[in-house]
């Protein structure tokens, strides 16, 4: 039970943090000091809570449970793209978004959106498909801190009451820090998974007898070692994830967190060390989910922390189970994203705060927090798909799809709300279609994975990737291409409904 009163005692850490935080902004009951944290963040704390507020459960326990599957290509397929793509999104759109909040005092994209494209419902409904495609993200938390809690504590802490106690934890921290407290949390967070990570490869590695030798036994044998090469993955199916990373930047805690930077010269260190930061991470969790096979051969999200407690000594396999809790929290910041952007774009847009005022709007982004958690805590119970499938098949794809919006309205002053709408009803039909699919797919015999050969090469997939490869990619590659498709041409077709002089002046 040690390793598991050390986790709660980071958890309670954390709640104390964000009690701070609540304390450093007594007296201020403005939004955008809650939201945005005054828009004051330091260079420091910018570049690490960016880079946790990226790095979930997925990353980590979604991470290793597929290497374990796939193996090291998993490193391959988002770790190297998302090295490159992501601070190339943080460069070209990120410093470009900095400067309109700043200037105009948007608080969210949304806001950006209504006011580029002079629209209003239309803006709305482009909160609701973010909205309905951000709950995926906050889902996985609730499940990877389920999973992490039952697995530390072998089982003593159920899986169902894992989950609620992170819940309840993550919830405390926003509802008290709001983003300033997010920022803190996920600064400590971010150190921690840096440092524990790699303490935890050496050992592990160190446990089996060295690198060497756990690369020349998963070698020698017919089962494993072509987990070290990328031979059960396609060309195709590889292409298609690297159209994943192009979700960052559209992601609405990621375009949000953009907002809170001091200056606009601290994206300079974000985007040099970004990549770095990414390698420290994405490495460790591959690495440890392809040599889990030294010690088990149950698949699951949870293979990296029974890695850690079959090679690691008591006292530091509680330090790392602590350190894979920390990337599991990580959702803080889309909590508080999808607050932010129902007190502004909702709350505040059809006139709550012009009647109740500011502390009633922070108010209700608080009240809001505890509907959402609550919400995704119920749905984690009951999904059944992997952490790294609902991420891939869901948020990511859903939010690629979108980037064409961002990308037209910051950089192509021919682009119409109309365009907009036709894009966002692609990207949420779309998605609605990739559930349907998966739902009427057979679920493959437990413990059985399921092998496409006529599609994709040697490829081991998911019930999920089963029911939605397209021509052997993953259907973010039609949902992106579709989605800009739509936004050019239904802009050209309605060039007649194309903002004012005025306001393109304003951004062009």
């Amino acid at each position: 039970m040690i390793p598991a009163a050390v986790v709660f005692a980071y958890l309670a850490l954390v709640l104390y943090i964000g009690i701070f935080a609540f304390r450093a902004r007594a007296g201020a009951s403005d939004a955008e000091d809650y939201f945005l944290a005054g828009r004051a963040l330091g260079p420091a704390v910018f570049l690490l809570s960016l880079v946790g507020t990226n790095m979930t459960a997925f990353s980590v326990l979604g991470a290793s449970g597929h290497a374990f599957a796939n193996g090291i290509v998993t490193y391959g397929l988002m770790g190297s793209s998302s090295a490159l793509i992501i601070p190339v999104a943080l460069l070209v759109i990120g410093t470009r978004l900095w400067a309109l909040g700043k200037r105009h005092g948007f608080m969210t994209p949304v806001q950006m959106f209504r006011d580029r494209w002079e629209c209003r419902h239309i803006g709305t409904l482009i909160f609701a498909v973010q909205a309905v495609l951000l709950v995926p993200y906050i889902i996985i938390a609730v499940m990877g801190g389920g999973t992490t809690l039952q697995t530390v504590s072998s089982g003593l802490v159920p899986y169902w009451a894992g989950g609620a106690i992170v819940s309840l934890v993550v919830m405390g921290y926003v509802f008290l820090g709001g983003m300033r407290g997010t920022a803190w949390v996920n600064t400590l967070q971010t150190v921690m998974f840096l440092t524990f990570g790699t303490i935890a490869v050496w050992v592990v590695g160190s446990g089996m007898g060295g690198f060497r030798a756990a690369m020349e036994s998963m070698l020698a044998s017919p089962d494993t070692a072509p987990l070290l090469t990328r031979d059960r993955i396609s060309p195709w199916y590889f292409f298609s994830y690297t159209f994943i990373p192009l979700s960052s930047i559209a992601f609405p805690h990621m375009g949000i967190f953009c907002l809170t930077a001091r200056r606009v010269g601290y994206f300079r260190k974000t985007i040099v060390l970004y990549p770095i930061c990414i390698l420290a991470i994405w490495l460790p969790s591959v690495f440890l989910g392809v040599v889990a096979h030294q010690a088990t051969d149950i698949p699951g999200d949870n293979v990296v922390l029974r890695l850690v407690e079959a090679y690691a000594p008591l006292w530091l396999a509680a330090l790392l189970g602590a350190a894979v809790m920390a990337a599991v929290m990580a959702s803080d910041s889309q909590i508080l994203a999808l607050s932010t952007m129902f007190t502004e774009d909702v709350f505040t847009f059809y006139g709550g705060t012009r009647r109740f005022g500011e502390a009633v709007q922070v108010r209700t982004g608080r009240l809001f927090v505890v509907v959402l958690t609550v919400t995704a805590y119920a749905i984690a119970l009951r999904a059944p798909q992997s952490i790294f499938d609902i991420a891939t098949q869901y948020a990511f794809a859903g939010f690629s799809a979108l980037t064409p919006l961002l990308v037209a309205a910051l950089f192509w002053a021919g682009s119409t709300r109309w365009g907009a709408l036709a894009s966002t009803l692609w990207t949420g039909a779309a998605v609605m279609a990739v559930a349907v699919l998966q739902a009427v797919v057979p679920v493959p015999p437990a413990g059985e994975s399921v092998t496409i050969v006529s599609v994709a090469g040697a490829d081991i997939i998911t019930r999920a990737s089963v029911g939605t490869l397209v021509l052997g990619m993953l259907p973010v590659v039609p949902m992106t291409v579709v989605s800009a498709l739509l936004m050019v041409i239904v802009s050209r077709l309605t060039a007649a409904s194309r903002p004012s002089d005025a306001t393109l002046a304003r951004y062009f």
